[in-house]
């Protein structure tokens, strides 16, 4: 391989012409196709194979008509202090607005309050729902002004008005944080390059990957079914693994170049060996997030798939467009050790001065090494303290309740919270399948009747049956709000019922709605969370097998990652879950950790951490391959990568930082996990527990039984090949010596 990147990389320093144009014309063309394709709207949300699913498709198919994916609205309505909603007043208005939002083109029903019990026992507080004939990413942005204005015209007869439900969930914006993240990794670059166009370079490569990726997302959108949080997710990870990637190549250019090899030269060198390092690190990336298809949670897959893709085209720039501009950028790109004129540089640092004065990494990897074990010691019992909280993780998906106080949907939230019991903003939806059935109306009753006598039900709307009579739907009101454990345990308790009802009757008794399909979710993601971590951790085990060709290096990789990603989600417990520096972070509202968030935590993070094992240790390997003892190895590894591997982890911290600021709770909480664990793994698992450990092992870390070592394919990461080029060469130069002689 190192041969096959090496050819690739001269060629794209050669052909730079041809290179720059086909990059520039496939970001042009992904761009034409994205400004041609509808706005991404919410994705969809299916979870084949749950109780909620069934049910749902169940209305769909027995209820024609009635829109069950339709996007919906509650429209509240608060009196001023003293008045009530009955009086004739405020009750003239909310039948106004009632009749105001029935003449809109796209709404299919609106409930008057005051014949569908929408007032609270005290009548301070009343509401209207309002549903639509499309769901929630296919409504007209005309219908979403009528409703605002409609809320407007309410307000201005003196009742406080809030909109709430799916209609006006808006695209989520991340805010200037991000654009903060994407300084500081500049200024990164510039102290880690020396120089203020090498530090351009990996930007603006990232940038173009980023943007060929997230203008495909948005062009497929539409087709695809992807939501708007698909193309910030891919951004993420694009920006953050592509700036990564494009300065490891960049940092062993100017090595190479510091050896005193040709420009052309040093770009084949830089993509032969680090560009080796960045395909199996990148290989790593893709398998984690393609392997989010194992839940089987559509829009889930569609996320991994996008962001896969993304983090493929990062790598594939990496290998051709950084050569090319390195080719563009000439004598512009300076020797490692050199700094631009402008940077106080423009002489090359003395290389016996160099010698003399080793680089932190150096001294760093001589600390671990003499005391390897107080190191590890240390590491391993930090990462379990900061796991601890993980213990107590409690999972869910957000809803308006989550949303920042100044918004309209949590206001609206807050005051049906408030007149209704906090139940009511997460109802469940009992569908009972009678079609079966002799007497289909007693069985409708018996359901109503067994869930009014469970625990924590503050209300059961009489069955509501279909045309043909042999189905039903029936409201429940919990008395605790969506999230609770108590509502949990309540949609068990009916499906335990529902069982019972079925033995007898042999109807179907399904729970479905908002709050059961979230249930369901976190319930499909934790018995997955566990098959997704072998079949990822198993391919990549392997992967690194035959990169490193060792069992232990590889297994300590991911025991390590296993720590690193424990103590992350103990900090995302503790923060988004518990409340510690929670202003810090703007969350104003604690509650259970986004069902998603565990594994697709897992997925990215396992793949961002094998990229700091592969660049680190693919350095540390090589030195070893060219004879050093294994702790001088481990030194040298780190004398030429750990100033690299730093910078590349505080880019990466800086790029998911900047995501806090999104104003998506989901986007947020995402950002945080992955700057915490990029921390750890980086900081802690790498720099520290790894070099300590190689030095623990010794000889023993480099084992490979023979029969595998005869099976395996040599991939050739650490350029062995290229060094049997430069002997090869010196032979030659030799031969020709003699003959002149």
């Amino acid at each position: 391989m190192a041969t096959f990147l090496y050819r690739l990389g001269r060629f794209s320093f050669r052909k730079r012409h041809f290179v720059a144009l086909f990059w520039v014309a496939l970001l042009a063309l992904a761009g034409a196709g994205a400004a041609g394709a509808p706005a991404a709207g919410n994705s969809s949300f299916s979870i084949p194979g749950t109780e909620a699913q069934k049910a749902f498709d169940l209305l769909d198919e027995r209820f024609p008509g009635t829109s069950a994916d339709g996007a919906t609205a509650r429209v509240v309505f608060k009196a001023p202090d003293g008045q009530k909603m009955t009086d004739p007043g405020n009750k003239a208005a909310v039948q106004d607005t009632v009749e105001e939002l029935s003449g809109g083109s796209e709404v299919v029903q609106v409930s008057d309050p005051y014949r569908g019990g929408g007032v609270s026992r005290d009548g301070s507080i009343a509401y209207a729902s309002v549903t639509y004939e499309v769901s929630g990413m296919e409504l007209e942005e005309s219908s979403r002004e009528a409703l605002k204005a409609a809320a407007e015209d309410a307000r201005a007869s003196g009742l406080t008005v809030e909109i709430g439900g799916d209609a006006l969930q808006a695209v989520p914006e991340t805010g200037s944080a991000e654009i903060i993240g994407i300084g500081v990794a500049a200024v990164v670059l510039v102290i880690t390059l020396g120089s203020l166009l090498a530090a351009g370079l990996p930007l603006l490569t990232a940038i173009v990957g980023v943007g060929i990726g997230v203008a495909s997302i948005t062009a497929l959108a539409s087709t695809l079914d992807l939501g708007s949080t698909t193309s910030i997710l891919a951004s993420m990870i694009g920006l953050a693994v592509g700036i990564d990637y494009a300065l490891f190549v960049v940092s062993r250019y100017r090595a190479e170049l510091a050896e005193g090899r040709t420009r052309e030269e040093a770009a084949g060198r830089a993509v032969g060996t680090a560009g080796s390092a960045v395909v199996f690190a990148g290989l790593t990336v893709v398998i984690a997030l393609v392997g989010l298809s194992v839940v089987n949670i559509p829009m889930l897959t569609k996320m991994g798939i996008a962001a896969a893709g993304t983090v493929a085209v990062a790598v594939l720039i990496a290998l051709t467009l950084i050569p090319a501009l390195l080719g563009y950028a000439g004598r512009r790109v300076r020797p490692a050790g050199e700094k631009s004129k402008l940077l106080g540089g423009g002489r090359a640092k003395d290389a016996r001065d160099k010698a003399e004065r080793p680089n932190m990494g150096t001294r760093w990897a001589s600390f671990v090494v003499r005391r390897p074990l107080a190191v590890l010691l240390l590491g391993v019992v930090g990462l379990g303290a900061a796991a601890v909280p993980a213990g107590s993780l409690e999972l869910g998906l957000p809803d308006d309740g989550s949303q920042p106080v100044s918004t309209t949907q949590r206001r609206a939230y807050d005051l049906l919270s408030e007149g209704f019991g906090p139940g009511f903003n997460g109802p469940l939806v009992v569908v009972v399948d009678a079609e079966g059935s002799d007497d289909p109306q007693a069985v409708f009753k018996q359901a109503g009747d067994e869930i009014k006598a469970l625990d924590n039900v503050v209300n059961v709307a009489p069955a509501a049956p279909n045309k043909a009579g042999d189905t039903a739907t029936i409201a429940v009101i919990p008395d605790a709000k969506p999230s609770s454990v108590a509502t949990e345990d309540l949609v068990h308790d009916i499906r335990a019922a529902g069982a019972d009802i079925k033995d007898g009757t042999g109807a179907d008794v399904l729970v479905t709605g908002a709050t059961a399909m979230n249930i369901d979710v976190s319930q499909k993601l934790n018995d997955a969370l566990v098959p997704y971590l072998v079949l990822v951790v198993g391919l990549a085990f392997l992967l690194l097998i035959v990169v490193f060709r060792s069992i232990l290096v590889p297994l300590k990789a991911a025991l390590g990652f296993l720590l690193s990603v424990l103590a992350a989600l103990g900090a995302v417990v503790a923060v988004y879950q518990w409340g510690w520096l929670s202003g810090l972070m703007g969350v104003e509202e604690t509650g259970p950790i986004m069902s998603m968030m565990p594994i697709f935590m897992v997925g990215v993070v396992f793949g961002l951490a094998m990229d700091y094992e592969v660049f680190l240790v693919t350095r540390i390997r090589e030195a070893h391959v060219h004879g050093e003892k294994p702790a001088q190895a481990v030194v040298t590894g780190f004398r030429y990568s750990a100033r690299v591997v730093t910078a590349a982890a505080i880019i990466m911290i800086a790029v998911f930082s900047g995501f806090i600021g999104s104003s998506d709770s989901m986007v947020k909480m995402i950002g945080f996990g992955l700057a915490t664990a990029v921390l750890f793994d980086a900081f802690v698992v790498r720099m520290a527990i790894v070099p300590a450990v190689l030095a623990l092992l010794g000889e023993k870390a480099w084992w490979l039984p023979k029969w595998l070592d005869r099976a395996l394919p040599n991939v050739d990461v650490e350029g062995e090949s290229l060094a049997a080029l430069d002997r090869a060469a010196d032979k030659d130069d030799e031969n020709k010596e003699l003959v002149r002689a």
